[in-house]
């Protein structure tokens, strides 16, 4: 049950909250940069529309763009933190959406992260309002409110049954807020999917939302057998005011490690300028790490916008 009023916090109180001040300070220096925006993540040629609408059983991940996927497992299809928005404030999308709207198959679910923009878009959520949406601790209120019937509310470490799959929603280190008085009113974390029956496979979908580094990715790799890791690289920059609530590239692959993931694929990159680093600084930083590493290519899976892994 979550108390009418109650603010959420962090694991171990960790504040990721950000005065004035620093805000200025970081918009000052923000007007010093010279980056190159030419690189635009590529779109998959050869999108797997068909297969997708069909597929019942086979488990595949189609990333829509940022923290947007397309997850099928056990014959159920979710879609992560759906934003289908072409501005995100004052600043156009950076690249558009992997598949349109009309190309996905019919949704069953919506898993949230949390509540910030670029990770819950009342537009897009619109296109499911009879989809059934699972969603942070004090979450649920606001989308009921806004029409959604079937939402579900999960704290840290909590799980829900979905056809022959659960989901565990799991901590993270972040904030929220919408307005000026809903700061931290709502949860944050991530979500791992699983088989109901997973035996000994290694079969969880990991999708980890927006996180700073912190001890609660170790704990994750102590619960779960996760397969694919679903993990955000980009916003980044400048590090002193992000790294509370966003990893940057080398964190996202020691919370890989933490975890204890056999596949990588990066997130939250390429679609909406944030912070300071640009999406080719993000995938470098990336790879020179992962090579710096000596971690297996086969391991890292960058995907295209619209490429589905199967």
């Amino acid at each position: 049950m979550v108390l009418a009023g109650k603010r959420f916090e962090n694991m171990d109180g960790v504040n990721t909250l950000k005065s004035f001040k620093e805000l200025r300070q970081w918009q000052k220096e923000r007007r010093t940069k010279i980056k190159d925006l030419s690189f635009t993540v590529p779109t998959c040629e050869r999108k797997a529309v068909d297969f997708l609408r069909s597929n019942r059983e086979q488990t595949s991940i189609t990333w829509i763009g940022h923290s947007s996927f397309l997850i099928q497992m056990g014959g159920v299809n979710l879609l992560t933190d759906p934003v289908w928005a072409e501005r995100m404030g004052f600043a156009r999308r950076l690249s558009p959406p992997g598949l349109r709207l009309d190309e996905l198959p019919p949704i069953d679910a919506v898993l949230l992260s949390h509540s910030h923009y670029d990770h819950m878009d009342m537009r897009t959520l619109r296109a499911w309002k009879s989809a059934q949406l699972f969603v942070p601790a004090g979450l649920g209120p606001k989308l009921r409110a806004k029409g959604f019937v079937s939402v579900t509310e999960l704290s840290w470490w909590e799980q829900a049954q979905l056809g022959g799959l659960e989901l565990h929603f799991v901590p993270a280190q972040h904030w929220t807020r919408r307005t000026l008085l809903d700061t931290n009113r709502s949860h944050w974390g991530g979500w791992v999917i699983q088989p109901a029956q997973l035996g000994e496979a290694r079969g969880a979908v990991y999708f980890a939302g927006d996180s700073g580094y912190f001890p609660g990715f170790r704990r994750i790799g102590e619960r779960f057998a996760i397969r694919y890791a679903l993990m955000p690289i980009g916003a980044y920059e400048p590090e002193w005011f992000m790294s509370a609530q966003h990893v940057t590239p080398e964190e996202a692959v020691q919370a890989f490690l933490d975890v204890q993931g056999d596949v990588f694929i990066p997130m939250h990159y390429g679609a909406f300028r944030l912070a300071d680093d640009t999406p080719r600084e993000a995938l470098d930083r990336l790879l020179a790490d992962w090579r710096r590493r000596q971690l297996p290519e086969q391991a890292l899976r960058v995907l295209q916008l619209g490429e589905t892994l199967v």
